[in-house]
């Protein structure tokens, strides 16, 4: 157990570093055609992860009553959109599956360089002339390195993979990747949860004032999310996925820059309460979109 609260971090990265590759060998040379064969899902759903996510987090932190920590470790949690998550909710609920693994592929890329400047503005709005400040920076260079390693090298060796596997291969050992990854996922933001219980013991206080806000941002996010294909009469597939892709954030990207980059466990708590709910309620929200139209199909057929 010691061996695991020291090197948590580590084990973190590995275990994300693990997810995209698995999503790197699932990638097929339709997906990327999908890119261009849909271009207006695709640019809405950008535009929903990378401006209308992250001003409707800034909207419900301004003027909460949180800590700075709390609030940029919020904003953090929104400029970490999708993830593989996103793309097996987007299954589950028969969303559009290849628009969910570009939109995913196209972060993994962009967040690059939006996440290194935009946390630190939020870290000069939030601690704008608060002692705790003492000059925090995020490095932008060593960030962005950090990031490629465990997200978009992982997905190009993945892809490598594939080819030198073959078909039949990869499609026995996405079996178990789709099963095994998410549960080393799972445990370990299990220990990281544990590890944030054992060291403050008003963290179930915390969990307590970071539920509303983290479920609100999970479902406010995801009806953005839904609502900005509607003026463009996207299909209602495309805008599911859409929701799911806005509402179900990059868990595991959030807390590497609080935990690692930053090293700040108050801005980790966020992620942490979030991770607690998102996956449930993102499903929830999807399925009731779902069961909705069907009854609004149903009902216009009688």
């Amino acid at each position: 157990m010691d061996f695991l609260a020291q090197n948590i971090n580590t084990l973190l990265n590995i275990v994300l570093a693990l997810i995209m590759l698995g999503l790197g060998i699932g990638l097929k040379k339709q997906d990327f055609q999908h890119l261009f064969d849909q271009p207006k899902s695709l640019a809405i759903g950008l535009f929903a992860q990378m401006v209308i996510l992250p001003l409707f987090a800034f909207i419900l932190v301004y003027d909460a009553n949180l800590s700075p920590e709390f609030k940029v470790g919020i904003m953090i949690l929104s400029i970490c959109p999708g993830g593989v998550t996103s793309n097996l909710v987007s299954y589950f609920v028969k969303g559009n599956v290849a628009l969910s693994v570009s939109l995913t592929v196209l972060n993994a890329l962009l967040t690059l360089f939006t996440i290194p400047i935009l946390v630190n503005i939020f870290l000069g709005y939030f601690f704008q002339g608060s002692q705790q400040f003492n000059g925090i920076k995020l490095p932008v260079l060593g960030t962005m390195i950090s990031i490629f390693m465990v997200t978009v090298l992982p997905a190009a060796i993945g892809m490598l993979l594939r080819v030198q596997l073959g078909q039949k291969r990869v499609i026995k050992i996405q079996k178990y990747i789709n099963i095994v990854l998410p549960v080393l996922l799972v445990l370990v933001f299990g220990f990281k949860f544990l590890g944030n219980t054992g060291e403050s013991n008003d963290f179930s206080t915390e969990i307590g004032l970071l539920t509303p806000m983290a479920v609100g941002l999970n479902v406010g996010s995801m009806i953005l999310g839904f609502l900005a294909g509607t003026p463009f009469k996207l299909s209602f597939k495309n805008r599911i996925t859409i929701a799911v892709e806005v509402g179900l954030h990059n868990t595991a990207l959030a807390l590497l820059v609080a935990g690692e980059k930053l090293r700040s466990t108050e801005m980790e708590k966020p992620a942490l309460v979030y991770a607690m709910y998102s996956f449930f309620v993102t499903y929830l929200i999807s399925y009731l979109l779902v069961r909705g139209r069907y009854q609004f199909l149903k009902n216009k057929r009688r």
